[in-house]
This record gives C-alpha cells, sequence and structure tokens, in this order.
C-alpha cells in the first residue's frame, strides 16, 4: 500500500463521522476490550486531540521557517525601517501608519515574518527567523518631534521606490541619512512670517478688519519668536504654551485699555493667537490612534494634547486674572456677525491660513498649494453649515472634516503629496479658539463661571479629529475603484504604502 494513503478506520456509528485511528491488530482486540469498561469514557474533543507522544515528530536536523539573509543584514535593515518609522512618528503619523510602513519594507526587502510594536516613545521590530535561530529584535526610541512636512514627504518618496525595487538596502540607507541631516528648506524668520500670516487670515476668518489682523500678525510672530528663545534653555513645552498664552492675551488686553486700539482687538487677537498655539497639538493622530485600536499611543497623544491645552489655558487664565488685579477691563469675547457675504472672506481666508499653517511646517510649494485648496474647502463648507444652514458649530466642524479628509484621501497621493499634511493643514482654519478664549474668559471673570463653553471648545477639536479620520477612511473605496467596493479596507491611512510588495534582498 502507499505510504501516502491513510488507513480509514471503522465507522462511529453513534457520533455519525469519521475517526482516523490505527490499524487494528487481531491479538490485542480482546485485551482491549476487556480493559476498555475500567477506562473513562472518552469523548470527541478526546479523540480529535490526540496526546503529544502520539503525533510523529519532525527531524531535529531540519529547519522550519523562511530562509532569511544572515543576521548582520538583518540587523542592518531592521536598522533602516526603525529610522524610516521615526521619521514619520516624529512628523505626527499615526501608530498604525507607522507599522504598516515598516511591515511592507521589511516584506520588501525579504523578512517576510516581523512583528512591530509602536507605543507613543518607541517602535519594536522583531523578526522571526524559524525554530533553529533565535529572532532578532531592534528597538528605536522616538526622541524629538518636529514638524518638518518636506522631510515627511521624502521619506515617503522613499518608501515609495524601496517597494517598487528601485533602491537596495545599502542606498536607501544613504539617502535616508541625507533627508534626516538636511537642514530645513526654509530659514527660520519665513517659519515666524508664516506663523503670524496664518494669525492674520484666522483674524479675517472671524470678520476682523486689516488693522487688527495686522496686531495679530505681530503678537503671534512675537510669540514664536520667544517659544525660539524658550527652547533653545530646553524650557519644557508646557511652560512654553503657558507663556504663549500669557503673552497673546496680556499684549491684546493693555493694547485694548490703552486706547492703541479698538475693544473688540483683544478678543480677535487672543483667538487668532490661541488657534496658533493650538494647531500644533497631535489631535488627528490621537484619535486615529484610539479609532484603529493602537490605545496606548493614544493615551500618550492625548496626554499630551492635554497637557499642551492645559498649559496654554493657565497662560491665558494668569493673564486675565493680572488684568483684572491691574484693573484692566479685558474685552469680553462676543461672536462676530456674518451673513452670506463673508464666505466671499471666509473661503480665501481659510485657504489662507491653511497655506500658512504648510510653509510654517516646512511643506513643499506642492504641498503649500494642495493645503490651501483643502483649507478653502473646509472654510467654505463650514462657513455654509454655520451661516446659510444655520447648523450648530459641532455639527458643521466633523461635516467640514469629513469633506476635508476625503478629497485629500483621494486626491492627495495623486497629486504627490501626503495625505496627513492635507488632513492637518484643511482643518486648521477650523480650530476652536475663539470658543477657548470665551470658556477661559467666562472662567476668569465671573464668578459662576462653568465649563460649558470649554467642554464644547473640546468637542469641536474632537469633531474635527475624526471627521478627518473618517474622510480618509470613506475615500479609501472611491480610490481603489468603485468596481471594488467589497475590497477589505484597511483602516485610515494618513501616511505610509496603501499596499505590499515582496522581493528577496539583495
Amino acid at each position: 500500500m502507499n505510504s501516502t494513503q491513510r488507513v480509514r478506520g471503522p465507522v462511529t456509528r453513534r457520533r455519525g463521522w469519521h475517526i482516523l485511528e490505527a490499524p487494528v491488530d487481531p491479538g490485542v482486540d480482546k485485551a482491549n476490550r476487556r480493559r476498555r469498561s475500567t477506562e473513562p469514557r472518552r469523548r470527541a474533543w478526546h479523540i480529535l486531540e490526540a496526546p503529544t507522544g502520539d503525533q510523529p515528530a519532525p527531524d531535529a536536523t531540519t529547519e522550519l521557517g523562511p530562509a532569511l539573509p544572515d543576521e548582520a543584514t538583518v540587523n542592518f535593515v531592521l536598522d533602516l525601517v526603525l529610522r524610516i518609522g521615526e521619521v514619520q512618528m516624529a512628523s505626527g503619523a499615526g501608530a498604525s501608519d507607522v507599522t504598516a510602513t515598516i511591515l511592507s519594507l521589511t516584506a520588501a526587502f525579504g523578512l517576510p515574518h516581523c512583528e512591530v510594536d509602536v507605543i507613543f516613545t518607541s517602535i519594536t521590530v522583531t523578526c522571526h527567523r524559524g525554530t533553529d535561530a533565535n529572532p532578532i529584535t531592534a528597538l528605536r526610541v522616538v526622541r524629538s518631534r518636529s514638524l518638518d512636512y518636506t522631510r515627511l514627504s521624502q521619506t515617503e518618496m522613499l518608501v515609495q521606490q524601496i517597494l517598487r525595487g528601485n533602491l537596495g538596502a545599502e542606498e536607501s540607507y544613504t539617502e535616508l541619512h541625507r533627508i534626516t541631516t538636511a537642514p530645513h528648506p526654509y530659514p527660520r524668520w519665513v517659519a515666524t512670517l508664516a506663523w503670524g500670516g496664518m494669525a492674520f487670515f484666522i483674524t479675517l476668518l472671524l470678520s476682523g478688519t486689516a488693522d487688527v489682523a495686522v496686531g495679530a500678525l505681530i503678537i503671534s510672530a512675537l510669540i514664536d519668536r520667544l517659544g525660539r528663545l524658550l527652547n533653545r534653555v530646553a524650557l519644557p513645552f508646557f511652560f512654553q504654551q503657558a507663556v504663549g498664552g500669557l503673552v497673546a492675551t496680556g499684549l491684546a488686553t493693555v493694547a485694548v485699555n490703552t486706547g492703541l486700539v479698538p475693544a473688540r482687538f483683544s478678543t480677535l487677537v487672543a483667538a487668532a493667537a490661541i488657534t496658533v498655539l493650538l494647531s500644533g497639538l497631535s489631535t488627528v493622530s490621537a484619535v486615529q490612534d484610539a479609532i484603529t485600536g493602537y490605545n496606548v499611543t493614544a493615551a500618550g497623544r492625548t496626554m499630551e494634547t492635554v497637557l499642551m491645552s492645559a498649559g496654554l489655558i493657565t497662560g491665558v487664565a494668569l493673564a486675565l486674572n493680572i488684568a483684572k488685579a491691574l484693573g484692566f477691563a479685558p474685552a469680553e469675547p462676543v461672536l462676530p456677525a456674518q451673513t452670506a457675504n463673508s464666505l466671499l472672506v471666509i473661503v480665501p481666508a481659510g485657504a489662507a491660513a491653511a497655506a500658512c499653517f504648510a510653509l510654517a511646517s516646512y511643506s513643499t510649494m506642492r504641498s503649500m498649494l494642495v493645503a490651501a485648496a483643502a483649507g478653502a474647502i473646509g472654510a467654505g463648507v463650514y462657513g455654509a453649515l454655520v451661516i446659510v444652514g444655520r447648523f450648530d458649530v459641532i455639527t458643521s466642524s466633523a461635516v467640514a472634516a469629513i469633506v476635508v479628509g476625503f478629497s485629500g484621501g483621494v486626491l492627495a497621493r495623486r497629486l504627490k503629496v501626503t495625505p496627513l499634511v492635507v488632513a492637518v493643514s484643511g482643518i486648521t482654519p477650523l480650530l476652536p479658539g475663539l470658543s477657548t478664549y470665551r470658556g477661559l474668559y467666562e472662567l476668569a471673570t465671573q464668578s459662576n463661571g462653568n465649563l460649558s463653553t470649554l467642554i464644547k471648545a473640546a468637542a469641536i477639536g474632537l469633531a474635527l479629529a475624526a471627521g478627518v479620520v473618517l474622510g480618509e477612511y470613506l475615500a479609501q473605496p472611491v480610490r481603489t475603484g468603485l468596481g471594488r467596493l467589497e475590497r477589505r479596507l484597511a483602516g485610515p491611512r494618513m501616511a505610509g504604502p496603501l499596499q505590499t510588495s515582496e522581493r528577496r534582498l539583495e
């Protein structure tokens, strides 16, 4: 009988299925029957799960698992992919994006079975090498975070070149070193003017006049330079945010009480400066990590966002209390009246504010143009819903963010722009700077002040972040073809490749 054929045992009529058993030996059949009554009754799962000793043991000299390169090459590849993941994490990419990028790169370099663990401050990759060799594990700590979207975009292009097989491991490592050690594409003073320009257009978006917008530009630029000095002495970011809120609110209040500017100057300038300070927070990434199941990283990002917001709140509240103690009257925040004609200013102001944020984050010219389009779309949808449709601000913010995320998800990669740049820049003009200032004003000046306005501001921020992530998720079937809606979606993707490729390491 052929050794590959299976021996079929007797049919168990009581159970009604075939059970694989060894050939029956007539010599021991009687002894087995006498012993059967004393043994415990065997259930179906006992039969299907045979003891370990009855299973055929593999040959000890046989190596199981994929054939991998030598240990030095594996270490080299792991270090390369960890450095790429570090650039993404430092630029605000989500943990799911970093994980997918690393897995795609390891598969492309011939390491098919790797495990990735991403938390807020570190990335760990383990490469399994079969049963006879120990796995190789590498760890990379993300020590600093900075907004440099040019570096992120160039890293994205490097990842695409690797996945297409155009670059080997050594060439990729050299190119990545060039990207990470290159200086910013613009001088620092250009970024300072961009932050000031963002405050200028945010003031116009809030129906402010040109003179008030100029004041907001000057104060926001001053805050940026002051933060630069504090960063050189390694002052924690919590205190930097507090100093920024204190300077913004204090200078605006002093300017109003000295009669240099109109009374509404304080409200609009403080709101614009707070919006600028809120724009650097990683709210979108925190919500994306929470939705995609990376709860530890989401908790870390959320804690950082809460801490930075608390520093800003502390600075603004301190400035209001100091003004009250000195006898200065802070201007009461009033929501500016807007009509349908205001959309003619809101749309271009939103586009310019988003472009200024992209410029301040060292984006390329192409990215700035796409960010400007996203800002115009978001501001236009938000303004139309609030002014014309009479919707509440939370619903309007969520819908506008969904449109921005959807548009960025469909068009960003076709235009060779990272969707994260489009998403963050597009919702920047909609950040709740005015609501935050109103809530702090109520707490600092009113004895019966409550937290409802601040909670509303937090709800607007969450609606913006969740809306962007949902829009990117809805864009996937459109991006991959409407005829393949049954394709399994991979989740919201703000950075990194969409599909993996496999090739052996040369």
